[in-house]
């Protein structure tokens, strides 16, 4: 029998290369990985998401920016608490805030 008192199981997702994220319930390595992450919560909310802009070699957060903005220009934005942005490169994460903060989603700057 379920305890009907038993508060929901927060999403957090996380997208960075390197981070371990222990308070992340998934974790993607890559902006592939990051963009196949969000179609499977496309219909949930997701609590938080974590993003890196920096994810190795040529790789960045930026394809999975564009997933967001295309969502949220079509009118059906991610339903997302609030965006984390923590990465080392300071013009690439204000680049990520702007772009996100531009489409109404709520989005910090913050360190992991």
């Amino acid at each position: 029998m379920k305890d009907a008192s038993a508060a929901p199981v927060p999403v957090v997702l996380g997208i960075d290369d390197l981070r371990p994220l222990p308070w992340a319930t998934r974790i993607a390595r890559t902006s592939r990985e990051g963009i196949q992450l969000l179609e499977e919560h496309r219909d949930c909310f997701i609590d938080e998401l974590w993003l890196d802009h920096d994810l190795g070699g040529e790789d960045t957060i930026l394809p999975v920016v564009t997933v967001l903005e295309e969502a949220a220009f079509d009118g059906r934005p991610f339903q997302i608490g609030v965006v984390f942005v923590h990465s080392a490169n300071p013009i690439g994460a204000e680049t990520v805030l702007r772009s996100l903060a531009r489409w109404n989603y709520r989005v910090r700057r913050a360190t992991a």
